[in-house]
């Protein structure tokens, strides 16, 4: 009998590798961070090989510090950052550039000019997206326009594109396999929702060859075997889907209208939506939960460039903090904000501005403000977008959030959560086991191969850790709003007022 599976976390700022038992439980965990590249103001990127050397890595510790080999192992689930993208040599694979990373904003003027063009509506219709630099297309074009040689190389069937999950698939199977899931796929503005399928109108539009895309498989099914040295037996790769939607899988958000909001590098709320696709009418995003089978699941989405980065910034840029671990603690060490507002648009706005030239402002700053004060108001500034995206979906559903499922590691913030909690009126739930991203890409995997006999099964092993209850003063609230609204109009730009 084979008692675990391996999940893959590789996320935008380190990759993990978790090995799961059958009651869902946490049996052996590694993590490494790898450097960011910022070679230009809004430019992000990551290296290919770094990305699966780091998780190579952690594979091999994860597996190592319970002794257990491939042979131990039922099967292998994946979740990754969406939207970055890596275009590779088709026969070598080797990158022809670095990863593009989601937050990467090059591609910005280029969907100005989408916009003016009159394409938004065509592409929302079929894709459920609104144009941003934030999704692959427009990154898969740069890289064809700008790295020499690449549009001939794909025009020649020469070329592969993948995100991450792609790219790591490829990597376990020597460059034989090239796949990705429906999850991943919906974040490329260049696959049709409705279809299921690469849609030729917007390949045609984008000027991608349709050679370079992956076969589109479900969320939850044998994709392929690894073939990689890591493991001494091959094993299944069966669960893959991107950070977000295994994440609404791991909560167990499998009813219509349940949320949960991750808190990571970004923050993502998701709203599972049934099995019809929800065009929002405020702004949020329309995805693909997960399909098992040949059932789809769709979700509605709010995405925050900036969740837990604004806390790396916290300690990279301005140094006031050794270890992100530490903002907790200096935050409270001050009983409020004292009228300080912290907007965290580092790359931009997400949902629901959408403003990709917005940029991060301090403002209320008086000379008895301090660093704690800076630290408390950029956890708030965190609660706050949330907030904004919460409402949006409510207005879209026409219903009240009853709780908010959270997970990801600025959820283990207390202080931050029962702020969340105050902000929004409504109970916060934090589950037992946080790395729910990488347990859903487990379910979904261990489903595939009967690990686990059904969804019912698996829901028994959710339990909550904490539960957080709204004790704020009201009057209080609706003034820290309108202070952080009013922070908001400050840094958008002007098209993003008008719109």
């Amino acid at each position: 009998m084979k008692d675990y599976i391996l999940s893959l976390d590789q996320g935008t700022s380190s990759s993990r590798a978790i090995v799961f038992d059958r009651e869902g439980n946490i049996c052996s965990t590694a993590q490494h961070e790898f450097p960011q590249i910022f070679p230009k103001s809004g430019w992000v990127e990551h290296d290919p090989h770094v990305i699966w050397g780091s998780q190579a890595s952690v594979v091999a510790e994860a597996i190592s510090q319970i002794g257990i080999n491939g042979h131990d192992i039922a099967a292998l689930g994946i979740t990754n950052q969406r939207e970055t993208t890596i275009v590779w040599d088709a026969e070598t694979g080797e990158p022809v550039y670095n990863a593009i990373v989601w937050q990467d904003r090059r591609t910005s003027e280029y969907c100005d000019q989408l916009r003016e063009d009159g394409y938004a509506p065509m592409i929302r219709e079929k894709t459920g997206l609104i144009i941003d630099a934030y999704f692959s297309a427009t990154k898969i074009k740069w890289i064809l326009d700008n790295v020499p040689g690449a549009r001939e190389r794909a025009e020649e069937g020469k070329l592969r594109f993948g995100t991450v999950d792609t790219w790591l698939i490829s990597c376990l199977t020597r460059h034989q396999v090239h796949v990705t899931d429906v999850t991943n796929a919906s974040r490329t503005m260049l696959f049709n929702i409705n279809t299921l399928e690469w849609d030729s109108e917007l390949l045609e539009l984008f000027n991608i060859p349709r050679s370079m895309m992956p076969e589109v498989k479900p969320s939850s099914g044998i994709m392929a075997y690894t073939t990689t040295t890591i493991f001494a037996h091959e094993i299944p790769i069966a669960g893959v889907a991107g950070d977000q939607q295994a994440a609404l899988f791991g909560q167990m958000c499998v009813e219509p209208g349940a949320v949960k909001n991750t808190y990571g590098t970004g923050c993502f709320l998701l709203m599972n939506a049934g099995n019809k696709p929800i065009l929002s009418k405020n702004r949020l995003l329309t995805t693909i939960a997960w399909q098992i089978g040949d059932d789809v699941t769709y979700a509605l989405e709010g995405s925050i460039f900036v969740g837990g980065s604004v806390v790396q910034w916290l300690r990279d840029g301005l140094r006031c903090i050794q270890s992100s671990s530490e903002v907790e603690e200096l935050a409270a060490s001050v009983p409020d904000t004292d009228g300080v507002y912290f907007v965290p648009a580092l790359t931009g706005l997400g949902a629901p501005y959408w403003d990709q030239y917005a940029r991060g402002a301090i403002s209320g700053i008086s000379r008895g403000t301090t660093v704690a004060h800076i630290a408390r108001a950029a956890l708030q500034g965190i609660a706050y977008q949330t907030y904004d995206i919460v409402k949006a979906m409510e207005r879209d559903c026409n219903l009240k959030l009853t709780n908010l499922k959270v997970d990801g590691g600025a959820s283990r913030n207390n202080l931050m959560m029962q702020f969340q909690s105050d902000i929004l009126d409504t109970e916060v739930l934090r589950p037992a086991i946080t790395e729910t991203t990488a347990l859903g890409a487990a379910y979904l995997a261990g489903l595939a191969v009967g690990f686990w006999k059904d969804i019912d099964e698996i829901k028994k092993q959710w339990k909550i850790e904490h539960r957080f209850n709204p004790h704020a003063d009201k009057e209080t609230v609706k003034k820290g709003l309108e202070g952080w609204h009013d922070a908001v109009r400050r840094v958008l730009s002007p098209d993003a007022i008008s719109n």
